[in-house]
This record gives C-alpha cells, sequence and structure tokens, in this order.
C-alpha cells in the first residue's frame, strides 16, 4: 500500500500550529490552536476556534484530548514551563495537572484519555531548552498517569517522549520516542502501574516518530517529524513506509546533525518539501474511518487522504461534540 502525494488534499485555512488533530463520529475535526485553545472544523464547512477567554495566561497547545462531557485538556508547551489545562467550550480555562511529585511540569507535549477514564500525558525532556534532547543518548522524557487516585509518575527515562495510546486489547500503553526512534511499550499492570519498556519497532535514517494512531487490523500508523513521512507498523515490529514528502538534502543535513549530536530548532523549522510541512500527528476520521487526517508543525492547514483500512475507533469517538 503506497499513498501518492497527489492523493493528499489540504483542508482548513488559517490554522495556528495544527500540531495535534483529533477527529470523532458526528464528522468534527480539533485542532491544536496555538492562539490559546482548540479551532474546531465542523461538518457543514465552518471553522471556529475555542480560545482561552482569561488573556492573563494564554497556553501554548501541543497534544489535546477530547473528554467526555465536551470539554478538553491541552498540553502547555511553554518555553520553560508546561503542565496540562483543562478547557471548557465557554473559554473558561482550569489547571488540569502543573505538578508532579512537587515540581512543576517542564513544556508538557500530549495527553491521551483511555477507556478507563485515565489520562497518560507525556513529558519529552526536562531540559530546557527542548532541542538540547534531539540527541540519540539523552533520555530525560517521562510519562506520567491521572487516575481517580491523583497523579504518579508511570514511566521515566525515555527518548524524548511523544505520542502515547493505549492500545486497542488495553493491555499495552505505546509511546513513540522521537529522537531514540522507536515505538515502545509498556504492560499496563493492575492500578495503572507500567512494566518494563518493550522495543516494537526501531526506525532509522530520517525517520523521527511523532504521532500514533492503531487501524482496525492492530497496526500502529506513525508520523515522521523532518522527513514527513507517514509508516505503518505491525505487531512483529516490521514496518512500510506509505507517504513521504522530504528533501534528500534536508534530511541528509538534519540526519548529520542528528548523528554528530548538533540537531536544532533548524532542522525541524526549515522543512523543505513540495507539499507537506513536518506533518506531526494522525487521526482516522469519515464516516467509515478511512480518512486520514494530519497534524502539522509549519503549515496553516491540515492534511487528508483515504485508506483502504479504516481506522481503530479512538475511545472519544462517540463523545459529545461541543459545539454540535
Amino acid at each position: 500500500m503506497k499513498i501518492g502525494l497527489q492523493e493528499v488534499c489540504a483542508i482548513g485555512h488559517d490554522l495556528a500550529r495544527p500540531e495535534c488533530v483529533l477527529a470523532t463520529a458526528g464528522g468534527y475535526l480539533y485542532t491544536s490552536d496555538w492562539r490559546g485553545g482548540v479551532c474546531v472544523l465542523t461538518p457543514d464547512g465552518r471553522q471556529l476556534s475555542i480560545l482561552a477567554s482569561d488573556k492573563s495566561f494564554i497556553p501554548r497547545p501541543n497534544g489535546i484530548a477530547l473528554v467526555e462531557d465536551g470539554s478538553f485538556l491541552l498540553c502547555h508547551l511553554g518555553d520553560e514551563e508546561g503542565g496540562v489545562y483543562r478547557l471548557e467550550k465557554d473559554g473558561i480555562l482550569s489547571a488540569f495537572l502543573i505538578e508532579l511529585e512537587g515540581v512543576t511540569l517542564p513544556p508538557t507535549n500530549f495527553v491521551h484519555v483511555d477507556r478507563a477514564g485515565r489520562a497518560w500525558i507525556s513529558v519529552s525532556t526536562r531540559i530546557c531548552p527542548r532541542d538540547r534532547a534531539y540527541r540519540p543518548d539523552v533520555f530525560t522524557g517521562f510519562i506520567a498517569m491521572v487516575d481517580e487516585r491523583g497523579a504518579r509518575l508511570a514511566a521515566d527515562g525515555l527518548g524524548y517522549t511523544n505520542e502515547v495510546c493505549v492500545s486497542p486489547d488495553d493491555k499495552y500503553l505505546y509511546v513513540n520516542e522521537t529522537f531514540a526512534r522507536r515505538l515502545s511499550r509498556f504492560s499496563i499492570k493492575t492500578g495503572g502501574m507500567l512494566g518494563p519498556r518493550e522495543t516494537v519497532a526501531e526506525f532509522g535514517h530520517g525517520t523521527f516518530p511523532d504521532g500514533l494512531a492503531f487501524d482496525d487490523e492492530g497496526a500502529v500508523w506513525i508520523t515522521s517529524i523532518v522527513s514527513n513521512r507517514v509508516i505503518r507498523v505491525l505487531a512483529d515490529g516490521t514496518h512500510q513506509k506509505l507517504l513521504e514528502d522530504s528533501a534528500v538534502d534536508h534530511v541528509e543535513w538534519a540526519e548529520q546533525a542528528f548523528l554528530d549530536r548538533r540537531m536544532g530548532r533548524p532542522h525541524l523549522d526549515k522543512i523543505k518539501s513540495r507539499k507537506l510541512r513536518n506533518i506531526s500527528s494522525l487521526a482516522f476520521g469519515g464516516a467509515n474511518r478511512k480518512t486520514v487526517y494530519l497534524g502539522c508543525l509549519l503549515d496553516t492547514v491540515l492534511y487528508c487522504f483515504k485508506s483502504p483500512i479504516a481506522g481503530l475507533k479512538p475511545v472519544h469517538w462517540h463523545f459529545k461534540d461541543p459545539l454540535a
């Protein structure tokens, strides 16, 4: 299965760093809005923003999650501080988790709410500025988990923790480690404790895994920043590149900098490609969940293409759409 670049279409306009994208059965799309909230693309073609109403603090959302009551959890990717905030549809913003074990959360990457109502939160690194952790030998990322008993550290020592997702059978937490260049998983024990890390797949030249989503066959679809790749990973770790839009010279430049331990923001912010501009997240949507939507770090639109394989219903698939 290969997806040609000509099959990829843009959707939306004037989006502000739409890094994360979510889709629901109602046909709504939600994407992080760097102006301080969430942008909503409605099934009838409207585009609306739900932004924090109190301008004394403007969150910079990276990962977002839709909650069953129609509110959102936003991961704040500040310059030095992070945290997770709850945003109501009327713009009221409140803290969900801003400290762990008495320490303010560093810039926070992603949040995933599972079927048990637990929130799994990824922090890429404790190092600031974060680009000092764009290294193959830096393992300062971690995962926190919040349930009815409160928040606690679930996993530590990860190679730039990015998106996380609980497996379809609820037995494993999958996580992308962007600069360790691997997809890992942890068995979920009683009470939400995690077992030891297991490597599901390792990636090579030019692949830096960011977003992930399961399809109906149990495979994991991965997005790669820098190289604009979409990769499908099977249960045994074998994987196939489905889509790519990258410039050879840029990937070579970034790859050599990564190996030399000098990779920095320019390697992520000066992407050269024909169409895609640093794709980051991935969501299956549409009536049959065979439309793949791609979040993007550097563009003002989302991208989408058709898939022959349906995506797994995400936990929020039938949640209340705030603007419905």
